[in-house]
């Protein structure tokens, strides 16, 4: 029977991120992408799951004492086991229309620095929300395998995949990882650097919806070469009277509120490199180091890190998807990339 379920059964790959969810499908590529955002309803102390995903996220920072929206994921593991699950069964349900039959095995992948009771965790949740077998690969080789790099080559490769929670710097070879480190610093981190640098210079309280905003619109990792560079309107509320305001804030603002996050990457990528094997250390310098993630988009992060280290630094193609493709074709050619997932732990 068990057979007869999986002839039914699409397998999947989720990459299960701080700030988005994406699932990967056997056979059909990512069908799906979404916040990583649980809304609940909550009433006489029982809650109620009211929104997942796009929905759940136009909510944050705007919910009414009855209603409560969370994050259940946060530096990349588990914050929040039941919202997780309930994130997990959701997304299941939305991928599979139909619901008999369907077991799914699922392979979903974790930050390099994941604890064992982390990765129980993420693994029991999955397994809670209707998989019938639940495997784990780490984030860097996801990542990797996701760019098209050769990692299974005797040649050393370095990726640094720029989440939402993390960053992991992994150097990768004979299809697996020889150093990796992750620091907790992220989208999220670069967020909470703008809310606070608002707060501080220009008496301004803004959202995290805000914060997100002016990072994809104009943040730069480097000061521009004007000393200004592009300007946009933000509104939040003025801390000094209470009511709300706009101010005009530039590039070099946000390059300068930044500043701290930009150099924590940096940084780990330099003590990456320290801890390389002098052989593989050199193949870095013949092919460079790949960024992925969605952190890699931030403006001008390539020539920050290219002027610290000196090595060329590309952006992969589809660096927000990354991970969710290497996830996918670890499922997919399972029998080849077999010693990277782990089915028990």
């Amino acid at each position: 029977m068990a057979g007869f379920g999986s002839l039914f059964s699409s397998d999947m790959a989720i990459d299960l991120g701080t700030a988005n969810t994406l699932v990967y499908v056997k056979g059909r590529g990512i069908v799906l992408n979404e916040p990583s955002v649980v809304a609940y309803h909550v009433k006489d102390g029982k809650k109620q799951v009211l929104a997942v995903g796009e929905d759940a996220k136009l909510m944050l920072g705007r919910t009414p004492g009855s209603i409560e929206a969370v994050r259940p994921m946060r530096d990349g593991v588990i914050a929040d086991f039941d919202s997780a699950e309930e994130m997990i069964k959701y997304f299941i349900r939305k991928v599979h229309k139909r619901t008999t039959f369907s077991k799914p095995k699922i392979i979903v992948c974790v930050p390099h620095g994941a604890t064992p009771v982390e990765k129980r965790a993420i693994r029991q949740s999955v397994l809670s929300a209707g998989a019938r077998r639940a495997g784990l690969i780490a984030e860097p080789i996801a990542a990797a395998i996701g760019a098209g790099m050769p990692i299974t080559d005797p040649t050393g490769s370095m990726v640094v995949d720029i989440g939402g929670g993390t960053t992991e710097v992994a150097v990768l070879s004979l299809g697996d990882i020889v150093y990796a480190r992750s620091v907790r610093v992220g989208g999220d981190r670069m967020d909470e650097a703008v809310i606070s640098y608002l707060r501080r210079n220009q008496n301004l309280l803004v959202g995290e919806a805000t914060a997100e905003r002016i990072k994809i619109s104009i943040g730069t990792a480097r000061m521009p070469d004007d000393g200004r560079g592009a300007t946009m309107l933000v509104r939040g509320r003025d801390l000094l009277n209470g009511v709300p305001k706009e101010v005009e804030i530039n590039q070099a603002q946000v390059a300068e509120a930044l500043a701290e996050p930009v150099q924590q990457i940096c940084e780990a990528v330099m003590i990456a490199l320290e801890a390389t094997p002098p052989d593989l250390a050199a193949d870095i310098v013949d092919r460079g180091v790949m960024l992925t993630g969605g952190g890699a988009l931030l403006g001008e992060l390539d020539l920050a890190l290219r002027e610290q280290t000196g090595l060329s630094i590309s952006i992969a193609d589809q660096s927000l998807n990354c991970v969710a493709l290497g996830t996918g074709k670890a499922l997919e050619y399972e029998k080849q990339l077999r010693h990277v997932i782990d089915y028990d732990s």
